[in-house]
């Protein structure tokens, strides 16, 4: 982030200030602790993993606050926001992290299930659309990094919802990119593989050992692994707009 927008930052200690959903486990967390590093006064979003985040908080020093919504609600998204502009008075970057994971084949599932995932990505197009707004009203720049997946771009069998909320979140980047042109905004992907998180721990070994033989790095990621390319992209990368970056040692170069 330029030193311009840090200057005009209402923060804690000037610290500008990031968001990330979904960010009392996993990725996210790994992500909340990334931005803490490089500067960040972050927001941890959560919905039911309260002590999670408590706990996070607690280990990035208090340099942060809790934010619980289900962002599905558009509601609670609201309330949300309210409480960000009580906190801080603004946001400089978005990072659009939580999301839900349907495994079900597709002649199986019901309309209902379809609809949560449906319900999730709509949350994360309201989110962005009311932070934009912030952005455009209250400063001079911003920045979302949408977290989508490798999945969403290769497919993968039982996880249709899934993959096609993945694969909106790229499109939504590049729309979004192009809506933007002449603002100082840039919006940009993180498309990580397959990543050793709670997500992934409950697969078998067979079909775990299957996934490594598609990686040519040999092994799973981890979620600092992420975290890293989201925190550059928070703080610099000023060039990189409309782009999705592939973090999944090499399975898969977009």
């Amino acid at each position: 982030m330029s030193q311009s927008c840090v200057d005009k930052t209402n923060g804690p200690a000037g610290n500008p200030v990031a968001i990330v959903t979904g960010g009392a486990t996993g990725i996210g967390a790994a992500c909340c602790r990334a931005l803490t590093d490089a500067g960040f006064h972050v927001g941890i979003h959560y919905r039911n993993s309260q002590s999670k985040a408590e706990n996070l908080l607690s280990d990035i020093s208090g340099n942060g606050f809790l934010l619980q919504a289900d962002l599905a609600d558009p509601d609670q998204v609201e309330a949300m926001l309210r409480q960000i502009k009580d906190e801080t008075g603004r946001v400089d970057v978005l990072v659009n992290n939580a999301g839900m994971c349907i495994n079900e084949p597709m002649l199986n599932m019901k309309l209902e299930t379809f609809d949560c995932q449906r319900a999730m990505l709509r949350g994360v197009w309201w989110l962005t659309k009311r932070v934009l707004r912030m952005f455009i009203l209250r400063q001079p720049e911003g920045r979302i990094i949408n977290i989508s997946s490798v999945v969403g771009h290769t497919g993968n069998a039982g996880q249709m919802p899934y993959t096609m909320e993945k694969a909106a979140l790229d499109a939504m980047t590049r729309s979004l990119a192009k809506e933007l042109q002449g603002r100082n905004i840039r919006v940009n992907s993180v498309a990580p593989g397959f990543i050793d998180t709670e997500m992934t721990a409950g697969l078998a070994p067979d079909v775990r050992q299957r996934i490594l033989d598609t990686i040519p790095l040999g092994r799973m990621g981890r979620p600092e692994d992420v975290a890293e390319v989201v925190a550059f992209l928070a703080k610099s990368g000023g060039y990189i707009h409309g782009s999705i970056l592939h973090v999944n040692g090499g399975m898969y170069g977009g």
